[in-house]
């Protein structure tokens, strides 16, 4: 029988309170909740300005002590070192060395991880060609637009290949194309088991990319389930066809119309969602090799963080280009260099003299010599230039 893995977050009664210079309670930002994040999972933690999000978030990394109540992180205290190592956080400002190009940026946080040289080096080739930074990578953080050192922000969050990932709004400051790819990159993350808390107010990126939601409100869950179970109108149906004949849609709104007994129905075509629409627009301008000065999109996942993934590996090598070997540039053999060695001296005498060039032997596949005819040639056309002057 299989091992059952231990929860990555465990939290009972959770609770903390703010107090002011006396040590009196001024704000119970959370108040007692309850939750479990189990390994594998994408988690939405939701709710508006002031909810307790970011408080619990901070309790998550061991920053902020909890007032009261259990909380557990990887089977540990959140404080413990041997925690902190296996965490990825993306906070909501992104907090970086201007002064650091990219490349000195994740080097800097690679250490931190008493990572190698050669591990550093790696990773940072694959996260910054994700990204789509490589070629920035030698520029200063300070000089950065929002989204750009948003794109490092997110490569620094994953130089440790953490088991456990927080992001912070990670979607804030980026354009749909890095949208889409962040999104594409939690849903490789949870494929090789890794485990994933999001905190954002752009609901459609939740709902895109997470199995269960944590809504908070006045430091209280007020909901907390998956979206199937949250989101699904049981008592109303929907039914999806291709285009139907005019006659077989009378059919269709008089069964309707039977049935309903006056009750409002609607009909309508189905929607693309803008961001399918814009996504496919940005894809044919790729396509059509339209030039662009902005970030032209990341790269694929980093190979080691989509290691272990053997479905997804299959499946890219499946689509993947082919890829075609280019052989180095070689030198042009002794007797092929001498051949045309040749035939540029007698282009030469054939435009100076207008006789016709003499015709030297084809030169020997392996043996190397100068040809005594070339030796003449170039004696004559040094005579013949020098006649001129």
């Amino acid at each position: 029988m299989a091992e059952q893995r231990e929860s990555i977050v465990r939290a009972v009664g959770l609770t903390k309170v703010f107090r002011d210079f006396w040590g009196r309670p001024k704000a119970k930002a959370v108040n007692d909740i309850s939750f479990t994040i189990e390994p594998g999972e994408v988690i939405g933690l939701l709710g508006p300005n002031g909810s307790g999000k970011s408080t619990t978030v901070k309790m998550l990394l061991g920053l902020l002590y909890p007032t009261g109540g259990i909380l557990n992180v990887l089977g540990r205290s959140p404080r413990a070192v041997e925690t902190k190592r296996e965490i990825g956080y993306l906070p909501e400002e992104s907090y970086l060395y201007k002064y650091l190009t990219a490349e000195e940026t994740l080097d800097f946080f690679g250490s931190l991880f008493n990572l190698s040289r050669a591990d550093r080096k790696m990773r940072i080739e694959q996260l910054l060609d994700m990204v789509g930074m490589a070629h920035a990578r030698r520029r200063r953080v300070g000089e950065f637009s929002k989204g750009m050192a948003r794109r490092i922000g997110l490569a620094q969050a994953m130089i440790n290949d953490p088991e456990f990932l927080i992001l912070d709004e990670p979607t804030s400051g980026l354009d749909p194309l890095g949208c889409r790819e962040v999104k594409d990159l939690i849903l490789t993350l949870k494929k090789r088991g890794k485990t994933v808390l999001i905190t954002s107010h752009l609901l459609s990126d939740i709902e895109d990319v997470c199995d269960r939601v944590i809504i908070l409100y006045g430091g209280k869950v007020r909901a907390m389930g998956g979206l199937n179970e949250l989101l699904t109108v049981s008592d109303e149906n929907r039914i999806v066809t291709p285009a139907l004949p005019q006659a077989a849609m009378n059919e269709v709104l008089r069964i309707l119309r039977e049935n309903l007994k006056g009750e409002t129905f609607q009909v309508d075509h189905p929607r693309r969602t803008l961001e399918e629409f814009f996504l496919d627009v940005i894809s044919k301008a790729k396509s059509d090799k339209v030039e662009t000065a902005g970030v032209a999109g990341g790269g694929k996942i980093a190979e080691y963080l989509s290691r272990g993934d053997e479905k997804s590996a299959v499946l890219e090598s499946l689509v993947r280009e082919p890829s075609v070997p280019v052989a180095p540039a070689e030198s042009p053999a002794p007797a092929e260099e001498e051949a045309q060695r040749k035939e540029n001296v007698g282009k030469k005498l054939e435009k100076l003299t207008g006789e016709p060039a003499p015709v030297a032997p084809e030169p020997e596949p392996v043996k190397v010599k100068e040809d005594q005819n070339l030796k003449e040639a170039d004696a004559r056309l040094n005579d013949i230039l020098g006649n001129r002057k």
